[in-house]
């Protein structure tokens, strides 16, 4: 078994996690935060917009059984990668698409990725995907199921309730 890595950010994590979780290879989904400036944030100020981060799934992987290309496929249809800072009804930066590559093999397989999906004509927009090495600032923040729990306390039902929510 050879266990890697993919940082993936589409949007509101919840169901990005859900999706990879039922992905066969996939060992295990957290969500987190990555992309931005402060260390351990919290759900609120993610939320807030003021932190840079974006909601990020930390996805381990079986290499021997499910490629890094085949979560970027993956990761490519689950959402829009066409629009800036925003998923459905949800806005914000903290909602933009990115990849965060653990290193230049991943880098280049996403950026070879988004040339793929441009010229497959699905999109009318050119995808907007950003493409990191590495963290960019913090690292990954998981916030765990325990931790989900406590920082969601003050937000909930649903989702955020910042200014950049959608309303």
């Amino acid at each position: 078994m050879t266990i890697k890595n993919a940082y993936l950010a589409a949007g509101c994590f919840w169901g990005v996690e859900d999706a990879f979780r039922k992905t066969p290879g996939v060992l295990e989904a957290v969500s987190g935060y990555m992309g931005g400036y402060v260390d351990s944030p919290t759900y609120r100020q993610v939320c807030e917009g003021t932190t840079g981060h974006t909601e990020t799934v930390q996805v381990s992987y079986d290499e021997d059984k499910v490629s890094y290309e085949t979560l970027l496929d993956r990761f490519f249809g689950m959402h829009n990668p066409t629009t800036l800072n925003r998923q459905g009804p949800d806005f914000g930066s903290q909602y933009r698409s990115a990849v965060f590559a653990e290193d230049e093999a991943q880098q280049e397989a996403a950026r070879q990725k988004i040339v793929e999906v441009d010229a497959s004509g699905k999109w009318a927009a050119p995808v907007v995907t950003e493409v990191n090495l590495g963290g960019v600032g913090t690292t990954y923040a998981a916030i765990g199921a325990a931790g989900q729990v406590n920082q969601l306390s003050a937000v909930l039902p649903g989702s955020c309730t910042g200014p950049t929510a959608a309303p």
